[in-house]
């Protein structure tokens, strides 16, 4: 039975996974760079190196990374939860139906990756750069930080964030029509003049006139 995650509008399909389906792995390189049905956890590793590979129903946890690089990969109904993937480069790659759940994500940089029914919940991606990510789904942040996150040229139109920390979250350019930030104190993000076409609430409009005036250093005499 397929299940979904829901804020307000914005509605993800999530990963259906039978962990009856899954098989304990010790690797995420997979046969010939595909990975099927897989359980991988409580891996602590210095470098997670992972290029032109298919990862497809399973499950990720606990993994616990150094450094790491992920480069054109394919990703469809796998779920992240409890990873600790800080310093993180991931690029020029395509994720349906993925979850990230309770992990830390901190100064992690996303460039170039598309987003097709993908949720962050309860995770840590403060110091994040997002450069060019597309949500081509639905995309959800919910319970997240993202202080000090950064994202640049990006099109996250029909997004959705929920009860996030956005304090000195910077939109630099880029697409956001009928992104939903409602549910969030908006007084401390930055570029609030790329944010065109969003949705929020009556009372958020004097959360964004304080982040106008910070971002125009206007003195209120």
């Amino acid at each position: 039975m397929t299940s979904t995650r829901a804020v307000r509008q914005t509605s993800v399909t999530l990963p259906g996974l039978d962990d009856a389906d899954l098989d304990e792995v010790d690797s995420l390189e997979g046969e010939h760079g595909r990975l099927r049905d897989f359980r991988y956890a409580n891996a602590g590793l210095r470098e997670l190196s992972l290029s032109g590979a298919q990862l497809m129903d399973g499950r990720v946890s606990t993994l616990t990374t150094q450094r790491a690089r992920l480069d054109d990969l394919s990703l469809h109904s796998v779920e992240f939860s409890g990873c600790d993937l800080s310093g993180l480069r991931w690029a020029d790659s395509k994720l349906s139906r993925v979850t990230f759940t309770d992990c830390k994500l901190l100064g992690s940089a996303w460039e170039n990756v598309a987003l097709d029914d993908v949720v962050f919940e309860r995770c840590k991606l403060d110091y994040a750069a997002f450069t060019r990510l597309r949500s081509i789904g639905s995309v959800i942040f919910t319970g997240c930080s993202l202080r000090e996150a950064r994202f640049s040229g990006s099109d996250l139109s029909d997004a959705a964030f929920d009860e996030c920390d956005l304090r000195l979250t910077e939109f630099d350019g880029g697409v956001y029509h009928a992104c939903d930030l409602r549910g969030n104190d908006l007084s401390g993000l930055r570029g609030v003049g790329a944010l065109r076409k969003v949705i929020v609430d009556r009372p958020q409009l004097q959360d964004l006139a304080e982040a106008f005036a910070a971002e125009l250093e206007i003195t209120v005499g």
